[in-house]
């Protein structure tokens, strides 16, 4: 007991120490010999923490061996004298805010948890984070993301809806026949608001070294999903309208494709439907979507010679294909194979287009939740989305 505790306070003087060291060059440039001085203590400092862990351990054993019997650690006396140590060293922190007085508490602190040890990790975090595998986002990579709209509140480009029709035959003479098929629209961008908020503990940021990072990582990880989710099944109001959203203003229903499927699978004559749905200018830059669902089902289909219609990939980075277009895997596109519903796409998605007004911004308030010691992360953006040429997508639909 009494080799332990003198372990410890050599590890509290330690800590004071290397706190002195770094509070003197604090924001300027640290001299060679006190790094050399510093890396000397941290070494020490590592070292005792070793020999008290060991030490610790070993008692331990001991006690459970029957060889030692619980007692109070030598010089009671002593552990009083520390105990109303710390109590002074806070209350002159309290009394006077001394940097100096508070440092000297928490290094006392350290080796008593009867009296303050809240101020010591119950565990050691490690930088390494535990974490779900995220989904691949790839949308906006194949979309045509417009540069960011500034001093306006929405972004508008004209359309033609329908083509001229009077184009004909005739003689010499004979006057044209005036057009009344051909129409303008206008297809018309008004970024939308998102937000996002997390509130975390001043004490696991403190304690866990990059969780400000993981928060601002996650932050931005979720309002990907969100993008990615609304691009497929969005529907427009308030948010991007979606490639598996029906729709006049994106894609209708003269897009869809139906035949060759059944009612509960995608079949090999319906992909073939699909792919020639689509005009000829938009074939070479088509690529499929599905769920991971409706690719294990379009896998096992079979050619009439009994070839599997699926091209495995045999590059690393290169996708699977079907059909010779590359095949891309959504957590976020329909699952659900039952009759009229929505199965897949095939598409040109630079016919896609995408309006930012503010980028995903991260806002952090440090003294906004001080009272109940915990810190405020904010997220914003502002976008919009939708298909902007229907005839570049065909959109896979069960029977």
């Amino acid at each position: 007991m009494e080799k332990i505790l003198k372990l410890k306070e050599e590890r509290a003087n330690l800590t004071v120490q290397m706190r002195s060291i770094l509070d003197e060059h604090e924001g300027k440039e640290m001299a060679q010999e006190k790094k050399d001085e510093l890396r000397k203590i941290e070494a020490r400092f590592d070292g005792l923490n070793e020999s008290i862990g060991f030490e610790e351990r070993q008692l331990e054993r001991e006690r459970n061996a029957g060889k030692v019997e619980p007692q109070k650690p030598a010089g009671d006396e002593r552990q009083i004298d520390k105990d109303t140590e710390i109590r002074s060293a806070f209350a002159k922190h309290l009394r006077m805010g001394d940097a100096g007085s508070f440092e000297e508490y928490r290094a006392l602190a350290q080796d008593n948890p009867s009296q303050a040890g809240y101020l010591v990790a119950p565990q050691k975090f490690v930088s390494e984070l535990i974490s779900d595998i995220k989904n691949v986002l790839f949308f906006r990579n194949l979309a045509k993301v417009l540069p960011p709209l500034e001093g306006a509140r929405s972004l508008g480009f004209p359309k033609r809806t329908a083509r001229i029709n009077s184009a004909a035959w005739g003689t010499e003479l004979s006057a044209p026949t005036g057009d009344t098929s051909m129409t303008m629209g206008k297809k018309e961008f008004k970024p939308n608001p998102a937000t996002a908020e997390i509130l975390i503990s001043k004490t696991l940021i403190r304690n866990a070294a990059n969780v400000d990072a993981i928060v601002k990582d996650d932050l931005a990880y979720n309002f990907a999903v969100l993008l990615e989710t609304a691009y497929m099944t969005g529907d427009g109001a308030g948010k991007p309208l979606g490639i598996f959203t029906a729709s006049p203003d994106g894609i209708s229903t003269a897009r869809d494709v139906s035949t060759g499927n059944t009612t509960t699978e995608i079949k090999y004559d319906g992909l073939f439907e699909a792919k020639y749905a689509i005009k000829q200018q938009y074939q070479n830059n088509l690529n499929w979507i599905f769920h991971r669902d409706a690719i294990k089902m379009i896998a096992k289909i079979k050619d009439g010679d009994g070839q599997y219609m699926w091209q495995q990939s045999v590059q690393v980075g290169q996708p699977d294909r079907l059909l010779n277009y590359p095949v891309n895997m959504s957590e976020y596109a329909p699952n659900t194979f039952t009759t009229g519903l929505y199965a897949g796409m095939l598409g040109d998605y630079s016919n896609y287009w995408i309006v930012d007004s503010l980028a995903m911004e991260i806002q952090v308030l440090m003294e906004l939740y001080a009272r109940t010691n915990q810190v405020d992360y904010i997220g914003r953006l502002e976008t919009d989305g939708m298909p902007v040429l229907e005839e570049a997508f065909a959109r896979i639909k069960l029977a």
